[in-house]
């Protein structure tokens, strides 16, 4: 099982599968490198797919390291440690915030950019949803039931079959006797909520970090998270910027709908 340390002292996971470009896949806040199964197949890449801490097989932390710095400082030590002077970044919600942290303090170890339903500005609607789950078991008892409730309740999703729900559960809880249990320390609530109770620091700058970078936004036509405003102010400051609205898609896009491939697909000729 592919793991390093970080430098604190954290044992950290990660899966390493392909040959070619190196791309590290950043997950979302509470998820896992399960994020990218669906279109992992589709990336002809080496594909990176970390575990930040407290998330998924790694080990857990002081929640206070549970920050977009911190979590940009264990992926440059992945890369460090996997030998990589350069990589692109396919970052889907907060892993597209540790993407342009890192565009803007270490600019010359990346080669290119994608953000999955994720800018400049938070939409306080979709924050609000976070911050109701975060931390918390799922009141279903089982997987099945969870993928039901799913797909009856996300109605900013469209036609998806049940078995991706019951994919996506799978990725994200653990059947127990007791029910379903996160893949992720609750902790992470604190360390969100707190700071939550900071004023919102202005993101701008670090999206233009991106400047003169190979990037591509794929947006989800329903997000509760990135606005219509935000994604056509971040196609105004980046008119060469690859685009993708996803039909039928809220927070987050599966990214191996057609429209999103192709959005990749040139991304990786960009970068090529």
């Amino acid at each position: 099982m592919p793991n390093y340390t970080s430098h604190d002292g954290l044992t950290l996971h990660y899966t390493d599968e392909g040959e070619g470009l190196p791309v590290i896949a950043l997950a979302g806040l509470t998820r896992n490198g399960a994020d990218f199964d669906h279109v992992a197949p589709h990336l002809p890449v080496r594909l990176i797919r970390p575990d930040y801490r407290g998330r998924g097989q790694s080990d857990w932390a002081d929640p206070a390291t549970y920050t977009i710095p911190q979590e940009a400082q264990d992926v440059l030590a992945l890369m460090d440690h996997l030998g990589l002077e350069k990589a692109a970044i396919l970052g889907t919600s907060r892993g597209g915030l540790i993407a342009m942290v890192l565009a803007a303090t270490a600019r010359d170890r990346l080669l290119g950019v994608a953000l999955n339903d994720i800018g400049p500005v938070i939409a306080e609607k979709g924050l609000d949803v976070i911050k109701d789950y975060i931390g918390r078991n799922p009141p279903q008892k089982t997987l099945a039931k969870a993928a039901e409730a799913r797909a009856r309740l996300w109605t900013h999703f469209n036609d998806v079959p049940m078995d991706r729900w019951l994919a996506e559960v799978k990725a994200h809880y653990k059947q127990t006797g007791n029910g379903l249990v996160i893949r992720y320390d609750p902790a992470l609530r604190d360390a969100v909520l707190a700071a939550g109770a900071q004023p919102a620091p202005d993101l701008w700058p670090l999206f233009d970090a991106l400047s003169d970078l190979p990037l591509a936004l794929i947006r989800g036509a329903n997000s509760d998270l990135l606005t219509l405003e935000t994604a056509d102010e971040m196609s105004r400051r980046r008119p060469d910027m690859i685009r993708a609205d996803i039909p039928g898609r809220g927070h987050v896009p599966f990214l191996d709908e057609p429209q999103a491939l192709d959005a990749l697909h040139l991304w990786l000729e960009k970068l090529q």
